[in-house]
């Protein structure tokens, strides 16, 4: 197995996947409050700066923020498109 291969499915894709469940989680946070504490800080400090950008370009609209959703189907789409570019001859 090349090594590209090996870093996008052993590490990259487990990373995305980490990332992804912690956007979730960042969400889930930001509906209930009471489910705020000091934890939620280190969340926020890995979650949004990968917003960051996305809401410069993409405004929150009524409320939604559009950004986050652009986001998560990103790294969604990473997550399922990585292993076949990195590794065609397994995919």
């Amino acid at each position: 197995m090349p090594l590209s291969c090996f870093l996008t499915i052993r590490v990259l894709v487990p990373l995305l996947n980490i990332f992804w469940i912690l956007m979730l989680v960042y969400a889930v946070v930001s509906w209930v409050p009471s489910l705020r504490g000091r934890w939620t800080d280190y969340l926020a400090a890995v979650v949004e700066p990968v917003l960051i950008p996305f809401r410069r370009i993409i405004p929150p609209l009524g409320g939604l923020d559009i950004a986050f959703l652009v986001v998560i189907l990103l790294v969604t789409w990473l997550m399922r498109i990585l292993p076949s570019v990195a590794c065609p001859i397994y995919y």
